[in-house]
């Protein structure tokens, strides 16, 4: 993956719908067992409100329903922006992203453009997972 510096936050129209669509996407499972206390030890409501706090502006996060993923709750995607899957990203999918480390690891690489952009933190790779074509399939239906 390349690496491109991105965008400063405080840009004009930075928050604009068009601004918007060339944003990576952090989609957050907060289903049946992700965000619940099944998953014991964590403020899931932190957990989201701090992406979306620590992001605004600069990627789009977003909480959806049950990604049929459950075995690794918490689930955390990362999508990347039209410009990084012109350079070759793909959704990354991220399982038991239990820990606050874990998930400011996720706000780094977003910020840094995403998949495609910038190169993971490496600690990251202990996170992916690989779903079914099908799980994957669902995940694009949501948009």
């Amino acid at each position: 993956m390349s690496k491109r510096s991105r965008r400063a936050g405080g840009t004009p129209g930075a928050n604009s719908p068009s601004a918007a669509a060339g944003r990576c996407t952090v989609t957050v499972c907060r289903g049946c067992c992700c965000g619940t206390d099944k998953v014991p030890g964590i403020d899931h409501a932190a957990q989201l409100r701090d992406l979306r706090r620590e992001l605004d502006g600069i990627a789009t996060v977003r909480a959806t329903d049950c990604l049929d993923t459950c075995e690794h709750a918490n689930v955390v995607v990362v999508q990347p922006s039209p410009d990084g899957r012109r350079a070759g990203g793909r959704p990354v999918w991220l399982g038991l992203v239990n820990d606050t480390d874990a998930a400011a690891d996720i706000r780094t690489w977003a910020a840094d453009g995403g998949p495609g952009l910038a190169d993971p933190p490496g600690i990251l790779d202990l996170y992916v997972f690989s779903p079914s074509r099908w799980v994957r399939g669902e995940l694009d239906a949501q948009g």
